[in-house]
């Protein structure tokens, strides 16, 4: 039976807006406060959707959330009618709305974590939708989170969906930003790897002093034990600390892995050869041959990685089996980057070709190529059982590029946020959408 790594892309909400809410991630903060163009997110997203669809990959796609979060304003003590809340937060809690509004839910890297039937004990599609708690804007996700995905992934003969873990900070989870799968063939059994910055209940591991490090090694553990892996087909490593003070808020900001192969920077990992020769052992007992490739610090700094979101890259595998890798125009214009990038697929060597995408509006506020894209491996029949309303077409693209060109605006700005108006077009918007995505009702508007 065929296999593949399809891809769910997340597409960009109407309110995409640069309120500098992410403390680490050093575009967010940077970016904090311009004026951002949500139709032009938007068809970025969905263009580079269309390009890997047209290259001969599964691709999905992975619907936002309504905003602003009417009801998480109501929770923190704003009453009256959805304007009146509006109105009432903006006069005495900016912040408070600008983080209701925030579209940070098209990074689906962040959505949840996946194990592929190959490697769990039922044999099912394991999702656990990520709690992501360090960040009270996107700590508001993941109940609608899952109810998309289990819109998407309805069949539970086949997939099996977990809560959120435990919204505290011991249990601090992620998604799949920190969780990479190593394997032969998409459908054979894998090695999943699970990159943690800081340990909650053991002191004996360091962890960072300037910027939060929001993924335990406590909440891995859970994750691992909720999809039914075995000892054998998980890796847990350290992050370094000292990356995360320099803005690697997640490990996809600094390694990439696909197949059997981690493109990683030197100094991404604490005990590195350790973490490379338990991947290497653990691996080959499934029939794989691990490998890695490891870019020196002397060629690209930690600054170049976080800046040019080199890591943040999509590796992909070829029909030939040669490695694709899909970056950010940012790349091509840090001259070490991509003096780096051109040595890399000029060498012979694993990853043979580079494409570069325009996702600026994306990149501004902290995310890139791999931020965008949930990675889910299924087989033949996992695949039949999906959603086919959610699978990237020909006609789903122009369908949505319509329905994005008339509904979302051009520019946003923080001021914008306090239109009440912004609400009702954001709920028109999302209504369409789950009839073109044959979602049902998944959002709060509809089923309240």
């Amino acid at each position: 039976m065929k296999s593949y790594e399809v891809n769910f892309d997340g597409l960009v909400g109407p309110t995409h807006n640069y309120g500098g809410l992410s403390y680490g991630n050093v575009a967010s903060q940077s970016n904090s406060q311009q004026s951002s163009n949500p139709k032009e997110a938007a068809l970025q997203g969905l263009a580079k959707m269309k390009a890997l669809m047209e290259m001969g990959f599964q691709q999905g796609v992975l619907a936002p959330q309504e905003r602003p979060d009417v009801a998480a304003l109501r929770r923190l003590g704003f009453s009256g009618t959805d304007a009146q809340v509006i109105e009432k937060a903006a006069k005495d809690a900016m912040p408070l709305l600008v983080a209701s509004c925030s579209a940070s839910s098209m990074w689906v890297a962040n959505a949840a974590t996946v194990s592929p039937s190959a490697d769990t004990a039922d044999g099912r599609v394991h999702f656990t939708a990520a709690n992501l708690n360090c960040k009270y804007h996107r700590s508001i996700e993941h109940p609608t989170t899952s109810r998309v995905l289990g819109a998407m992934f309805a069949d539970q003969k086949h997939f099996a969906h977990h809560a959120a873990l435990p919204a505290v900070a011991q249990f601090g989870d992620e998604g799949a930003a920190n969780h990479t799968r190593f394997c032969r063939e998409y459908g054979d059994a894998g090695v999943e790897f699970f990159v943690f910055g800081r340990s909650a209940f053991d002191t004996r591991y360091p962890a960072p002093q300037k910027y939060p490090a929001r993924q335990t090694l406590e909440a891995s553990q859970a994750v691992a034990r909720l999809h039914g892996l075995s000892d054998d087909g998980v890796v847990f490593a350290q992050q370094n600390p000292s990356v995360i003070d320099q803005g690697v808020f997640h490990n996809d900001v600094i390694a990439v892995g696909n197949g059997e192969v981690l493109f990683y920077h030197e100094d991404a990992f604490l005990d590195t050869e350790q973490m490379l020769a338990e991947l290497q052992g653990k691996l080959a007992k499934v029939g794989g041959k691990f490998q890695s490739i490891c870019v020196p610090r002397s060629a690209v700094t930690v600054e170049d990685a976080v800046r040019s979101y080199l890591f943040n890259s999509q590796l992909l595998t070829r029909p030939d089996g040669s490695m694709l890798l899909i970056v950010p125009e940012e790349c091509r214009g840090n001259e070490r980057v991509w003096q780096y990038l051109q040595g890399l697929t000029s060498s012979g060597g694993l990853i043979r070709e580079v494409k570069v995408f325009d996702l600026k509006q994306s990149m501004q506020n902290g995310g890139g190529p791999a931020c965008l894209r949930l990675r889910v491996a299924l087989n033949e029949t996992e695949l039949a059982a999906v959603n086919p309303g959610v699978i990237m077409t020909a006609p789903l693209y122009g369908t949505l590029t319509e329905w994005v060109d008339k509904h979302y605006r051009d520019r946003m700005a923080e001021t914008d946020l306090a239109d009440p108006q912004l609400l009702l077009e954001c709920r028109t918007a999302l209504d369409e959408l789950t009839q073109i995505l044959k979602l049902g009702a998944v959002y709060p508007f509809q089923i309240n």
